[in-house]
C-alpha cells in the first residue's frame, strides 16, 4: 500500500523545518569557523594553498558538526523522554500478540563461510525466545547459505537438520543453499523474495551474528501492523559477546554513545531513514517490486554489483512512497562488533568501496533529498579521511615553508612599511577549543544522560567505572584514528583508482593479531609517520607538538595493532570494571542462551574418525550425511543420474591420491553434481585398501 492512499503525513512538515534548522546550524557555526581559521593564517588566507587548506578545513568542520547536532538532539529528545513521531508509540504496553494470522514473517540468516556452531547457537536462542512469547507461529527462519568453503556448506546441512530434529520443526526452519552467489547478501535476499517472498508480508533480516529478543520482534510486528505506511523499520543494534581491548571499546561506546545518536538520527531523519543492512524488518511486497539493485555500468571499482545496498534499498523503498524509519526506542537487537583492528579495517575496505559507489546514484531521478544527502553522508564517512589526510600534510607543508622559504614583508605594491606577520594566539585557541567541544561534548552528555537514568551507574559498574571507561575509550579511539584515517584514505584512492575488493569471510572470533600480520599492514604508515613527524622535527620544532599525536600514533601503529587486538588485555579492563557494558552486569536471556549452547552443545556420537568440521569427508563417507546432501541438492534442482565428464576424472583422483588431493574448488565441483558424489560415496565403502580407507575415516589409522 502506498503513502499516497493514506491521510496525509502529519510528520512532513516537522521534517522539513528540522532539516531548515539543521543546515543552519551547520554552515553559520562553519562560516565563522573559517572565518577565524583565515585569521591564524600567515597570508590571512591570501596565498592559493592557504585557500585550499581553508576549503578543506571548511568542510571537515562542517562534518563533525553533523554528528555534534546529531548527538545534541538525540540529547534533547531522550531528556524530553516523550516523542509523538516514535513508531513505537502505538505498542507500548500491549501484549506481544499477532491479531492477524496472515501477518506472516519470514526471519532470514544470510551466511557466507561462518561458524556454524555460532550461528546455529544464535538460531536457537531466537527461536526459544519467539516460543516464549507465544506468537512463533506467525514467524518461519530461513538460512540462506552463500558459503564457498565445502567443510562448511556440509556442516551447515547437518547442523540444519539435527536442530529441526531435535525442536521437531521440518516447515518453519528452512535451509537453502544457492546455486549462485550473484550479487552476493543482497543478491541472496532477492533470490528469497523471488521464491518464498509471496508468502510472507514481512522478513526480519539478520546478519550471521545477530541475536534478537522475541519480544522486539514481535513489537516490530505489531508498528508494521499499525503502520502500513513504513516499508523498513530498523532497529539498533547493541555491540556485545567481544572480549578483545578495540572491541570492548567499540561495545562500550556502542552503548553509551549510541542511543543518543540514535535518538538525534530519528529527530533529524523522520521517516526517510536508512537501513543498516541487518536487524531490521521489512516489508516484503513493496521491497520486492521497488528494491531490485541495477548493477552499475562500465568497469572498475565504481561498477558492478551495488556492495552498500542497504542504503540503496532504503532509498529505492522511500522513493516508492514507503516510510524507513528508525525504532531507536526498541531494545533486544544485538550483534557483534570486528575483534582486532585489522579485522575492522578489511570491512572498511569493503564498505569504502561500496559507499564511493553511491556517487553515481546521488542524482538518480525520484529520490528524496535527504538520501541523497545521506548518500554524499556515506561517500564522506570515507572520504573524510583523506581530506583530514590532505589538510594536515598541507599545514605540514605550511609549517616547512615558513622556516625554508624567505618570508615577504612588502606587498606587491609599493608601500613605506612593511606587512609584519601578527600571531593572534587567543583566535587559534578559540578555533581548537570549539573544535574539541563539536568532538567531546557529545560524549559528555551521553555520560550525563546515563547519570539521569540511573544515578549510580549500575549499568555500567558505578559513575567511576563509567567515567573511567569513557577516558579509556577517549584515549583508545584518539590513537586509533590516525591508523584509521591513513587506511581509508588508502581505500578511498585505491577505489578511485579502479582497485576492486573481494568477498572475504567476517572473522567473528576474539583470536588477537599477530606481530607478523600486523606488520604486514602497518608497514608503511609506520614508514610514513616516522619520516612525517621526523621531518617536521628537524626543520620546525615548534610545529612538531601540533602533529605528534597523527605521526606518534602512525609510527607505532604495529604494537598499537597487536596490543588492542589482545583478549587478555580486555579482560584484565573488565576484571577493573572499566569499558563494561550492560549486557555484562545484566545478561539477557537471549544472550546467555546463546552461550549455553556454545559451550554446552556437544557433537553426536559418529563412528567415523572425522570432526564435525570435515565436512567433505563426512558427504562422501558418513551414509547419513550423504544422503542428507543429495536429497538437498535434489530440492535445489540439483538432479542427475549421469556424472558430467569433467568431473569425473575428479573421482578417478579421489580414490587413486585419497582426499589431500582435492582441492577447495575440486570438493565444491564434487558436491554440487549428486552423480559424482554418489559414485564417489560407492567406491570409497568398496575400496580394499585399508590405508586408502582410513583417509576417508574408515576403518582403522595406521597409528591405531
Amino acid at each position: 500500500m502506498s503513502m499516497k492512499n493514506l491521510s496525509p503525513n502529519l510528520w512532513y512538515r516537522s521534517a522539513a523545518w528540522r532539516r531548515a534548522l539543521l543546515l543552519a546550524l551547520i554552515l553559520f557555526p562553519t562560516a565563522a569557523a573559517c572565518r577565524t581559521m583565515a585569521s591564524v593564517l600567515p597570508s590571512k588566507g591570501g596565498t592559493p594553498l592557504e585557500v585550499l587548506l581553508l576549503i578543506l578545513f571548511g568542510v571537515l568542520f562542517a562534518w563533525i558538526s553533523v554528528g555534534f547536532w546529531t548527538a545534541f538532539m538525540g540529547f534533547v529528545l531522550l531528556l524530553a523522554g516523550k516523542n509523538r513521531y516514535s513508531p513505537s508509540n502505538h505498542c507500548r504496553g500491549r501484549d506481544l500478540s499477532i491479531a492477524d494470522v496472515s501477518a506472516r514473517t519470514a526471519v532470514l540468516i544470510p551466511v557466507y563461510n561462518e561458524d556454524v556452531k555460532k550461528v546455529m547457537a544464535g538460531l536457537e536462542a531466537v527461536y526459544d525466545s519467539l516460543e516464549r512469547t507465544g506468537s512463533s507461529d506467525r514467524f518461519d527462519f530461513f538460512v540462506l547459505s552463500d558459503s564457498t568453503d565445502p567443510d562448511v556448506w556440509v556442516e551447515e546441512e547437518a547442523a540444519w537438520h539435527r536442530f529441526c530434529s531435535d525442536r521437531d520443526c521440518f516447515g518453519r526452519v528452512f535451509y537453502r543453499k544457492r546455486r549462485s552467489n550473484a550479487k552476493r547478501k543482497s543478491g541472496n535476499i532477492a533470490d528469497f523474495c523471488r521464491r518464498w517472498g509471496k508468502n510472507y508480508r514481512y522478513m526480519i533480516v539478520f546478519d550471521a551474528d545477530s541475536v534478537m529478543a522475541g519480544r522486539t520482534m514481535v513489537r516490530m510486528v505489531q508498528i508494521m501492523e499499525d503502520r502500513p505506511d513504513i516499508g523498513i523499520l530498523q532497529t539498533p543494534p547493541a555491540g556485545v559477546n567481544r572480549e578483545t581491548f578495540i572491541a570492548r571499546a567499540q561495545q562500550f561506546a556502542n552503548r553509551v554513545y549510541g542511543p543518543m545518536f540514535a535518538a538525534g538520527i530519528h529527530f533529524w531523519q523522520l521517516g526517510d531513514g536508512q537501513y543498516w543492512g541487518h536487524n531490521a524488518i521489512i516489508r516484503v511486497e513493496p521491497f520486492t517490486k521497488h528494491c531490485q539493485l541495477p548493477r552499475l555500468s562500465g568497469k572498475g571499482a565504481l561498477s558492478g554489483d551495488i556492495l552498500s545496498h542497504d542504503f540503496v534499498e532504503s532509498a529505492l523503498m522511500r522513493r516508492a512512497g514507503y516510510g524507513v524509519w528508525l525504532a531507536y526506542d526498541l531494545d533486544g537487537s544485538y550483534e557483534e562488533t570486528p575483534p582486532t583492528l585489522l579485522d575492522e579495517l578489511k570491512r572498511d575496505r569493503r564498505w569504502c568501496q561500496g559507499n564511493l559507489q553511491h556517487m553515481r546514484l546521488m542524482f538518480t531521478r525520484g529520490f528524496f533529498p535527504t538520501h541523497r544527502a545521506l548518500f554524499l553522508n556515506g561517500v564522506l564517512s570515507y572520504g573524510s579521511a583523506l581530506l583530514w589526510l590532505v589538510f594536515l600534510l598541507i599545514s605540514s607543508v605550511q609549517a616547512l615553508a615558513e622556516v625554508v622559504l624567505e618570508p615577504s614583508y612588502f606587498l606587491e605594491t609599493k608601500t613605506l612599511f612593511p606587512q609584519w606577520p601578527v600571531w593572534h594566539p587567543h583566535w587559534a585557541l578559540a578555533l581548537l577549543g570549539s573544535t574539541a567541544v563539536l568532538l567531546f561534548l557529545p560524549k559528555l552528555l551521553s555520560f550525563s544522560l546515563v547519570l539521569l537514568k540511573d544515578p549510580g551507574a549500575s549499568s555500567f559498574g558505578g559513575r567511576g567505572k563509567l567515567a573511567g571507561g569513557i577516558l579509556v575509550e577517549v584515549l583508545l579511539s584518539t590513537l586509533l584514528a590516525p591508523i584509521r584515517m591513513i587506511h581509508h584514505s588508502l581505500f578511498v584512492i585505491g577505489t578511485l583508482l579502479g582497485k576492486d575488493v573481494g568477498w572475504g569471510t567476517q572473522s567473528r572470533d576474539d583470536r588477537g593479531t599477530a606481530w607478523v600480520d600486523a606488520a604486514s599492514v602497518h608497514w608503511w604508515a609506520t614508514l610514513l609517520g616516522i619520516v612525517w613527524g621526523g621531518l617536521l622535527y628537524l626543520v620546525n620544532p615548534s610545529f612538531f607538538p601540533w602533529i605528534s599525536p597523527i605521526v606518534l600514533s602512525l609510527a607505532f601503529s604495529v604494537p598499537l595493532s597487536v596490543f588492542t587486538s589482545r583478549v587478555s588485555v580486555g579482560r584484565s579492563l573488565r576484571r577493573l570494571g572499566l569499558l563494561v557494558i550492560p549486557e555484562e552486569i545484566r545478561l539477557p536471556r537471549e544472550l546467555a542462551e546463546v552461550k549455553d549452547h556454545i559451550d554446552g552443545e556437544r557433537p553426536p556420537y559418529s563412528p567415523f574418525s572425522f570432526s564435525e568440521r570435515q565436512g567433505f569427508l563426512r558427504a562422501v563417507t558418513d551414509p547419513r550425511v550423504h544422503g542428507l546432501h543429495i536429497s538437498l541438492l535434489a530440492s535445489c534442482g540439483h538432479e542427475g543420474t549421469r556424472i558430467r565428464p569433467d568431473r569425473l576424472p575428479l573421482v578417478d583422483r579421489a580414490i587413486a591420491e585419497g582426499p589431500g588431493s582435492l582441492g577447495s574448488g575440486d570438493k565444491m565441483e564434487l558436491l554440487k553434481d549428486p552423480a559424482a558424489l554418489a559414485e564417489l560415496h560407492r567406491r570409497v565403502w568398496t575400496l580394499e585398501d585399508d590405508l586408502k580407507a582410513s583417509e576417508w575415516g574408515i576403518g582403522f589409522s595406521p597409528a591405531g
